[in-house]
């Protein structure tokens, strides 16, 4: 199937002299320098295109009036920093906050695809829209960022086929079949044990049954990120195609309900039946998501955090204004700041363990990039992190 070679490209490429392939003749050809030379990192990652699955940049767009020209103000992804850090492709996250925007998914997620299309609008010689392999690699060829997008959460279909068709045709190339709130065909594991939330007896429903065949005709990747284990395994079943995990990492060494367990990793390579090459696991940098210790640290904070969104919703109440998501976003930001960053090892960790436990063909990159999200960064550590065993 198609998505299955769009698939295969979110994997950080490695030119084949980085490999020692052996070639198909029989005659002993004189190697070149390039196949017997050590190559540093670097130079990897500079012969490498460099794919990202998850940037929340959209958001920055719309609210923000935000340009990829413009300096980062904060966060994390503009032109400037694409260019230093060898991105080849992104995907921008069409996410739609499921409280602020109730009654107005569609809506919403339209002003965000839009907004994505005007970015590459105004920098035609920087971005170029991407929809197919074959276009990632003809930015690269040009020295474009190839800009694609997906959306993140279910609950943007409006539990219509019609409309997921016509996200594809504007160009979503996959979909997360939930955020952290249940739509009524699929199960987050961000409310998977909210006994005032329901929830599917099985994981999908026959609708959502249905969303996957149909992701799966088009060519539309399944995104599993974010729902809740049961409706991971049920999906894993009924897919006719590999699955993807646009930014999540390995629930072994943080133990987020978003994050996978091992055997979820190892299903992950395996979708897509025994022809398929199997799906991939895209590192989410979010520290929450990484480390432990600042996982437990900001768990400890969440009753303190919560009262001051509290109180800012009812002050904006009090005022006779909605509250906007960037409002609720700031006050968030202000108390992760008083955590510690975890070092920079912590998330290399996390691309060590999903190679050893899926396989190295099935681990890629999916930052979450956005907002301030990691605004002070990882720390160094004080010795240079182990690279990825391959």
């Amino acid at each position: 199937m198609r998505h299955s070679i769009l698939i295969a490209t979110l994997l950080v490429s490695v030119p084949a002299f980085a490999g020692g392939q052996t070639p198909a003749h029989t005659h002993k050809a004189k190697p070149s320098p390039k196949m017997t030379q050590t190559l540093s990192p670097q130079a990897v990652h500079n012969s490498a295109i460099v794919i990202d699955t998850h940037a929340d940049t959209p958001q920055r767009f719309v609210d923000e009036n935000y340009d990829m020209g413009d300096p980062l103000n904060g966060g994390n992804l503009n032109l400037e920093s694409a260019k230093k850090g060898n991105l080849g492709a992104e995907f921008f996250s069409i996410w739609v906050e499921p409280n602020l925007y109730k009654g107005h998914y569609a809506r919403r997620t339209l002003i965000l695809i839009d907004a994505v299309k005007q970015q590459v609008a105004k920098h035609p010689n920087e971005m170029m829209l991407a929809t197919s392999p074959e276009d990632i690699e003809k930015a690269h060829r040009e020295h474009k960022l190839a800009s694609l997008m997906g959306i993140e959460g279910g609950h943007s279909i409006e539990d219509s086929l019609a409309l997921l068709r016509q996200y594809y045709d504007l160009g979503v190339r996959y979909m997360t079949l939930t955020w952290s709130n249940s739509n009524g065909w699929a199960d987050s594991s961000g409310d998977v044990d909210d006994p005032n939330v329901p929830h599917t007896k099985e994981g999908l429903t026959e609708f959502g049954k249905d969303v996957v065949y149909e992701m799966n005709r088009l060519g539309m990747m399944v995104d599993i990120s974010h729902v809740s284990d049961k409706t991971f395994y049920r999906t894993l079943i009924i897919s006719r195609a590999p699955v993807i995990a646009s930014h999540s990492g390995a629930r072994a060494l943080c133990d987020a309900p978003r994050n996978m367990t091992d055997d979820m990793l190892r299903a992950v390579a395996r979708s897509g039946g025994p022809e398929s090459k199997g799906g991939v696991v895209q590192v989410n940098f979010y520290s929450a998501f990484v480390s432990q210790a600042y996982r437990d640290a900001q768990r400890a904070q969440k009753p303190e955090v919560d009262k001051a969104v509290a109180d800012l919703k009812a002050k904006a109440q009090a005022e006779g204004r909605s509250l906007t998501y960037e409002e609720i976003s700031k006050v968030q930001r202000e108390f992760a700041d008083r955590i510690p960053r975890p070092p920079l090892s912590d998330l290399i960790d996390q691309i060590d363990h999903i190679a050893k436990v899926a396989g190295v063909d099935h681990v890629g990159l999916g930052s979450m990039a956005w907002m301030d999200r990691l605004r002070k960064g990882w720390t160094r550590p004080r010795t240079c992190p182990r690279s990825p065993q391959r």
